[in-house]
């Protein structure tokens, strides 16, 4: 019987070695498993801020971008078509408001024609304003999104414009202009045959 009794406790500690070998492995083990679920979520983690690190910096990228795309270059603001504009949109301001005011004083065109030449001096010069207006929305920083290069376009589709207006008023003054002469010719013609058979 003792030697039974001797025998279990021996066993029972055997086992309990047993237990706490086996315990101490399975800690070792998961130890292990936490080491590296730890490296791979610092993997994970670093990836994430990397990722979105790269994707802030695009963003960062895409606004710098965009906002560039509000600015106005020294390049364009300096275009020489610009001053060109300008120039010629005072050419048509200054021409046709000399050609008008020659053609109302001059007293060869009826109320109708004069009215006619009004619109149609009106209506040029409107649209010479809005080139204008479209210039300088281009010009003025944060209003549109272009590039260097479309901004420029832009200015020379502006130019185009003003220069075939500038173009189509010295035409249509000119005609004007010898109209009136014709007239004032006409007039005086008449005036001086009236006095010839007056004195006759």
């Amino acid at each position: 019987m003792l030697s039974v009794c001797c025998f279990l406790p021996a066993k029972a500690q055997s086992s309990d070695l047993t237990q706490l070998i086996l315990d101490i492995e399975k800690l070792t083990q998961l130890k292990g498993i936490l080491s590296d679920m730890k490296t791979g979520y610092t993997m994970i983690d670093g990836g994430y801020n990397q990722v979105k690190s790269i994707s802030q910096g695009n963003f960062n990228l895409h606004s710098t971008f965009l906002n560039g795309l509000l600015a106005i270059s020294p390049a364009v603001a300096k275009y020489g078509r610009v001053a060109d504009i300008i120039m010629e949109q005072g050419y048509i301001v200054t021409e046709y408001t000399r050609t008008y005011n020659q053609v109302k004083q001059s007293g060869g065109f009826s109320a109708d024609e004069i009215a006619y030449l009004g619109n149609v001096y009106t209506t040029l010069l409107q649209q010479s304003l809005q080139n204008l207006s479209q210039l300088t929305t281009i010009l003025t920083a944060g209003k549109l999104r272009m590039s260097d290069d479309e901004r420029l376009r832009a200015i020379d589709h502006i130019y185009t414009d003003t220069d075939d207006k500038l173009t189509f008023l010295r035409h249509f003054d000119e005609q004007a202009s010898i109209l009136a002469i014709q007239r004032q010719k006409a007039l005086n013609d008449i005036s001086t045959i009236q006095k010839l058979y007056r004195y006759e």
